[in-house]
């Protein structure tokens, strides 16, 4: 009898999925989905909407999860109207997963208990990579491809390749998950990971909280990867058990060490410095060095990439005691109503609220270019959102650094991009 075939933790699950032994890349399989999860943008005013036109029922509507946060918290009458459109979608489809207003869909899909270890699941957004952090495979399609999920509960998916990514060491105080992505994706650009899986581990990964790995599996997308991966442990398991997710199985679910991979990067976790992403691509990265004195008239901390708990913990480390510059505003958009009640509770809204921070409602928003943190005509800000392309946080005219949270308010603070290492050295309110 022949030994098992080594598999990476990918290859594991879409085997899985699509009832074989064992897959290998640029192999075309079909695979069951265990869970569909759209938004108000997505979800039913496209997806919906074409799967009604067939004169289909959804094939397993307790697999599918419906979030509004796109157009949330806004009386323009087209948003109102796509509130309108989702709602009156979810209750005639029965669809007992439906979280209006609650938070940015990436960080509420966990936060509710959806995603276990081993899952293959579909997202109708690119970020849906995020729900790689919890060890289950997770990709992005466009509206064509979810109605044909939601309509037969199948989708067929090429086995891709993997780049693993192994982060030695523990990182520097100062620098977070963030900076570690925009580093990749000023080394390898933003097709880098071209359809391939970025598989991160190593020491500094292992010591990571979950929202920090979000981070790592939410820009896959920026690297132009199918998804983000990471093997789940006790970390995992203890987030996962206080969402209610009930009983995971991680044993089952981690790669074979021996099992090939396309290329492997190696980087030294205790070396990397801060990143600031440069207008007009992710990829555009550099230390923070090399922008320092940019001046600034907008910090923004939001997005399912930068306004967790932990990231709004960073910001408050920086400004704690401090005050914003006088010329630049100072926006804070927590990622969901549990973190915007847990920041609440453990004063961290309070201590950015008074170094001048405006704390607006939960939402994707800015990094949308929607509501008041849409930057102004010809403005330069900074944000901890995923991506910086023109247009996309506000008029062409407006330039967008990106950054981690850390940075982004040391940026308030000062006016400038400044490296928060210096902040964070200097003590409180000095």
């Amino acid at each position: 009898m022949l030994p098992p075939t080594p598999m990476t933790l990918s290859e594991k699950i879409i085997a899985r999925a699509a009832g074989k032994d064992s897959v290998k890349p640029g192999e075309i399989v079909t695979c069951a989905v265990d869970l569909a999860m759209m938004h108000d943008s997505s979800g039913p005013r496209r997806a919906g909407k074409m799967l009604d036109q067939l004169g289909v029922a959804p094939w397993d509507t307790s697999k599918i999860v419906i979030v509004t946060d796109h157009y949330v918290n806004d009386p323009d009458p087209g948003s109102v109207k796509t509130q309108e459109i989702t709602r009156q979608w979810v209750a005639d489809k029965k669809i007992g997963n439906f979280y209006p207003e609650q938070g940015i869909c990436h960080v509420v899909l966990p936060e509710k208990g959806h995603l276990k270890p081993g899952m293959f699941c579909v997202g109708a957004d690119s970020h849906s990579t995020t729900g790689g952090a919890f060890g289950a495979f997770m990709i992005g399609v466009g509206a064509t491809e979810m109605t044909g999920v939601l309509a037969t509960g199948e989708i067929w998916v090429r086995v891709p390749e993997t780049l693993r990514v192994s982060v030695s060491g523990t990182l520097s105080d100062g620098v977070a998950a963030k900076d570690l992505i925009l580093k990749l994706c000023g080394d390898i650009g933003i097709m880098g990971a071209n359809y391939m899986v970025v598989e991160y581990g190593g020491a500094a990964v292992r010591a990571m909280s979950v929202d920090e790995r979000m981070t790592l599996t939410n820009m896959a997308a920026e690297l132009g990867a199918k998804t983000g991966i990471i093997a789940a442990d006790e970390t995992t398991t203890e987030m996962l058990a206080a969402a209610g997710a009930g009983d995971v199985d991680i044993n089952a679910w981690q790669g074979d060490e021996d099992a090939p991979v396309a290329r492997t990067i190696d980087i030294d976790g205790p070396v990397l410095g801060p990143q600031v992403a440069a207008p007009t691509s992710p990829e555009n990265a550099a230390e923070v060095a090399e922008h320092a004195g940019m001046s600034l008239g907008q910090a923004y901390i939001g997005a399912c990439t930068g306004a967790k708990l932990e990231d709004l913990r960073m910001a408050a480390r920086v400004v704690r005691g401090r005050k914003i510059a006088a010329n630049t505003r100072f926006f804070v958009a927590p990622a969901s109503i549990l973190i915007h009640e847990a920041a609440a509770v453990d004063g961290t809204l309070k201590i950015l609220e008074d170094a001048g921070a405006t704390i607006l409602p939960t939402g994707c928003g800015g990094c949308i270019g929607l509501g008041p943190a849409r930057l102004d005509e010809d403005m330069t800000g900074i944000s901890t959102t995923n991506r910086n392309f023109v247009g996309r946080a506000g008029p062409e005219s407006s330039k967008l650094y990106l950054a981690s949270a850390y940075t982004v308010a040391a940026a308030a603070i000062t006016g400038e991009i400044t490296d928060p290492r210096e902040l964070l050295a200097r003590g409180v309110g000095k």
